[in-house]
């Protein structure tokens, strides 16, 4: 299989520009161009290009700079694509560089974005994981060990001079209900620190002020963060551009549904292996907006879970209307308080539940004033019995352990 972009995790992403863009724009040159049905193989460096080390200190984390993520490879043109058609993207593998056997995941400071609990952990944590094939274990972590299902968090095609102005429109209007919001109520673009790929002069200096941040999901794909995108997988994707225009990153061995500390998943530098084929005006045939995918017949196979539930009623007893956001926030909470009483800190649980293969499901959408939402923790995953039992929870974590903290 052809390697149609490699990286050099020794040099910045800036001296890879070549093949390496942190900015979504219609305007991106293609990397390649490959033929429907062709087979190659794309490498990709960690979403932070680098600012991320395996150490025991989270000042990394307290101090990445997240105007310059996410770093993506492509993009990649496809022969004959236009505007409307389906591109259909096989998953055929999705593997870790030999030379960087490990991960990285962050609990990041509430100044610097902050995550899904950051009224509850405002501070940066991080805790650094080692791989073992398909296994996965952190120092920071103890008694705990499970199976990656590595993905992309960020794999998209470029969109249109229209769908780009109109993201800018709807994110900036959003921004200015509340300007001096921390952190941010979106991420607008900022041209200091935009990696345009292959453009170069004016071009690229007029791209780099409109040219849309990484950070959310959007019509075209983008950061989904789905868990189970891994080998086996199929997606199609939106077309909005001639040539498709494919860019993928943000690799992660391993996530819970959700990615709630934000830096949720174990982050990695790694690769894919993809399969492009299309289908002619398939936007209009099938009615798409977004990316829809079909799942891997490959997953960690956990049969037994523990369900904690939360309702639409907040941790201060305020009542919410059918408020799915606050009913997954509660389950969380529920869940990391029974982790504390094995011996896990609250920092260390929300880690499990960021990077395990925890699922995430809501479970009641309609009975009012509550939406009911659940989080499923397998039990597998410990070296010991988290179940209640009437002998009550043992304390189990070594004493002195716990994620890496700032200085």
């Amino acid at each position: 299989m052809e390697t149609l972009i490699k990286v050099d995790l020794n040099k910045t992403p800036e001296e890879q520009a070549d093949v390496l863009h942190n900015r979504w724009h219609p305007d991106i040159p293609m990397v390649a161009v490959v033929k429907p049905g062709a087979e190659f193989r794309i490498e990709c460096i960690d979403w932070t290009g680098g600012q991320i080390g395996n150490n025991d200190s989270a000042n990394d984390v307290r101090d990445v700079d997240l105007t310059k993520v996410h770093y993506l490879s492509g993009p990649i043109g496809v022969e004959g694509a236009e505007p409307g058609d389906l591109l259909v993207v096989d998953i055929l593998d999705v593997g870790v560089l030999p030379d960087s056997a490990w991960g990285f995941n962050g609990l990041f400071a509430f100044e610097n974005g902050g995550g899904f609990l950051t009224d509850h952990y405002p501070e940066a944590k991080k805790s650094c994981w080692d791989f073992h094939g398909i296994y996965t274990s952190s120092r920071h972590i103890p008694n705990v060990e499970f199976a990656g299902v590595m993905h992309p968090g960020l794999i998209g095609c470029l969109p249109s001079q229209e769908l780009l102005a109109e993201w800018n429109k709807r994110e900036g209007a959003l921004v200015a209900t509340d300007p001096d919001r921390v952190p941010p109520l979106a991420a607008l673009p900022y041209e200091e620190t935009a990696l345009m790929g292959r453009m170069t002069g004016e071009a690229a200096v007029k791209a780099a002020k409109e040219g849309a941040r990484t950070v959310p999901p959007r019509e075209h794909g983008g950061n989904c963060d789905i868990k189970d995108l891994t080998k086996g997988s199929k997606v199609y994707f939106p077309v909005y551009v001639n040539g498709a225009g494919l860019s993928m990153g943000d690799i992660h061995f391993s996530q819970g549904d959700g990615e709630i500390s934000f830096c949720g998943a174990i982050e990695m530098a790694g690769y894919l292996d993809l399969r492009v084929s299309l289908i002619k005006g398939g936007v209009a045939k099938y009615g798409i907006k977004n990316p829809v995918f079909k799942p891997s017949p490959l997953s960690p196979k956990y049969e037994d879970y523990l369900i904690f539930e939360g309702i639409s009623v907040d941790e201060n007893g305020k009542q919410f209307y059918l408020d799915a956001h606050v009913a997954y926030k509660q389950a969380c909470l529920n869940a990391i308080e029974y982790l504390k009483k094995f011996g896990y800190s609250g920092e260390q649980a929300y880690a499990i539940l960021g990077t395990a293969p925890v699922q995430g499901h809501i479970s009641g959408i309609v009975d009012i004033p509550n939406a009911c939402a659940t989080l499923w923790l397998p039990t597998g995953i410990f070296d010991f019995d988290p179940n209640p039992s009437a002998a009550g929870p043992q304390i189990m974590v070594e004493p002195g352990v716990s994620l890496a903290s700032t200085s």
